[in-house]
């Protein structure tokens, strides 16, 4: 089964993302990338963009993504252009539903075309590649549900011509929460200084010392309860994702708040030292970096390419052959 995967450079990458996303890509037939691309559905500082999509490219490698599987969406130009012919498959209504241009968009001011227009795009990343199963975060899986109407109406529409996919959610690690509010998700989004996001270049110190100051729960008793307990929950979540554990035995391991933190805070260290090292050995080599990146493109344009074909010659574009 085919795998794919696309992160937006929006932030720096988070333990959640290592967690829910990136520990994940393994699949050495898959397709895992860059979405810059979505990135730019909203105000964008362009240095900012270039030097967090080569940062996110930077540590996929990093984590161990299989060679030639990893690269950056704008340099496949297949993406863009399957997105437009979905454009012209895909309906007003069922855009405006989408969560992201209610929250984002929906009459602001200077709201951008794209915005309304991007899960046309994320459909496109998913059918490009005849993708089975989709791993994604809770919050995409409306994404997901549009790309798979999607597939099914052009099929029968224009002839089978997609795949229609499937999601693929992880079970622990799309609900590791920040630290200080644990009612809401770990974000890439959240600013570079907030103490409740724990990044993956983070040095250890700080690391150890935001998780130390995690935000707890009145009461000294250690137990997985979401409900009453959001703070302990979170960490017994988090060190459960660490250690591949389960966090409700793992709570009756403790008596204190103190012990958990110290152990939580081992784990994620463990995790992501090794991570940070081969970060900073392939920082020292930009051309080894490039050319992983160049595998990847030229290995993704070699598989989409022959499905936009299709798309297009299916829809009564003349000139689509190869």
């Amino acid at each position: 089964m085919t795998s794919l995967s696309g992160i937006t450079p929006s932030g720096r990458l988070t333990l959640g993302n290592h967690l829910g996303a990136l520990r994940r890509f393994t699949d050495r037939g898959g397709f895992y990338f860059v979405a810059n691309l979505h990135a730019m559905t909203t105000k964008h500082d362009p240095r900012r963009l270039a030097t967090l999509t080569r940062e996110f490219a930077t540590l996929m490698l990093a984590a161990g993504v299989p060679e030639g599987t990893v690269f950056v969406q704008s340099d496949v130009p297949t993406h863009a252009q399957l997105a437009y012919l979905l454009e012209c498959t895909s309906y007003v209504g069922e855009l405006s539903r989408m969560i992201q241009y209610k929250e984002k968009g929906n009459g602001r001011p200077m709201t951008r075309a794209s915005l309304f227009t991007y899960p046309c795009l994320m459909a496109a990343d998913i059918l490009l590649y005849g993708a089975e199963r989709v791993p994604v975060g809770g919050d995409q899986d409306q994404h997901v549900e549009l790309a798979r109407d999607v597939a099914i109406r052009f099929n029968r529409e224009y002839g089978e011509t997609f795949v229609v996919p499937r999601l693929n959610k992880a079970a622990l690690a799309t609900r590791v929460k920040d630290l200080q509010n644990p009612t809401a998700k770990m974000s890439k989004s959240d600013a570079d200084d907030a103490i409740g996001t724990i990044r993956l270049l983070d040095p250890p110190d700080v690391i150890r010392r935001q998780i130390m100051r995690a935000v707890t729960d009145s009461g000294n008793e250690v137990r997985h309860d979401e409900a009453n307990k959001p703070g302990v929950t979170n960490l017994l979540e988090i060190l459960a994702a660490c250690t591949d554990g389960d966090p409700v035995e793992l709570a009756t391991a403790y008596a204190s708040y103190g012990q958990l933190k110290q152990d939580v805070a081992d784990a994620v260290l463990a995790l992501i030292e090794p991570l940070q090292n081969e970060y900073a050995r392939l920082t020292t080599d930009p051309g080894a970096i490039d050319h992983l990146l160049a595998q990847g493109r030229d290995r993704a344009l070699d598989a989409s390419t022959p499905r936009l074909q299709a798309a297009a010659r299916a829809m009564g574009l003349a000139g689509s052959a190869p």
